[in-house]
């Protein structure tokens, strides 16, 4: 039997290389990247696991890099959430499927998170609700897992450099294993 993980790396492997949905990295350099920032962090094993992740719904779901020109929002983060969410605890569920909602949310208390976004990041906030409203923010940051949603955004966010030399998906595999086991 093929476990989680294995699929996980051979999602990698398959369809990493896709375009980063306007960003000039590819889905796995992408993931690759949030995961280092992470670890450079300190953060716990779970939410490095939950940024190596977050868009993996992106890579479950193959739909074409030009969704949101299109005009449409693929959730890719609900579709990442209750596909890890038979194998993984909400430590690392959570933030995969609140990160978009983080953004939405950052760009509603920070001015400058907002005019910092990538282009390709303000089309998909559009189609994704814009800034969070007064009532939306204060539930947002009642959610058990708001902060560690908040931290890999900024992550998310920052990991779109061509080029940059960071482990691989394969170099998490214990940890991923080990995130598994305890859950």
């Amino acid at each position: 039997m093929t476990s989680i993980v294995d699929r996980i790396l051979d999602l990698f492997a398959s369809r990493g290389s896709a375009a980063y949905h306007g960003e000039a990295v590819s889905q796995r350099e992408h993931a690759e990247q949030s995961a280092a920032l992470a670890v450079s962090e300190g953060a716990a094993d779970a939410l490095v696991v939950a940024a190596l992740l977050h868009d993996v719904g992106h890579l479950l779901d193959g739909q074409d890099e030009d969704l949101a020109d299109r005009g449409i929002d693929g959730r890719h983060e609900v579709a990442g959430h209750d596909w890890l969410a038979s194998h993984f605890g909400p430590e690392v569920t959570e933030p995969v499927r609140l990160h978009v909602e983080a953004k939405r949310y950052l760009c509603a208390v920070d001015s400058e998170y907002l005019s910092g976004l990538s282009p390709a990041s303000q089309k998909s906030l559009e189609l994704q609700g814009g800034p969070m409203s007064a009532d939306e923010r204060r539930g947002f940051e009642s959610l058990p897992f708001f902060e560690d949603a908040v931290r890999l955004r900024r992550w998310d966010d920052t990991a779109k450099v061509p080029g940059l030399d960071v482990p691989g998906p394969s170099d998490y595999r214990e940890r991923m294993e080990a995130v598994v086991r305890r859950s």
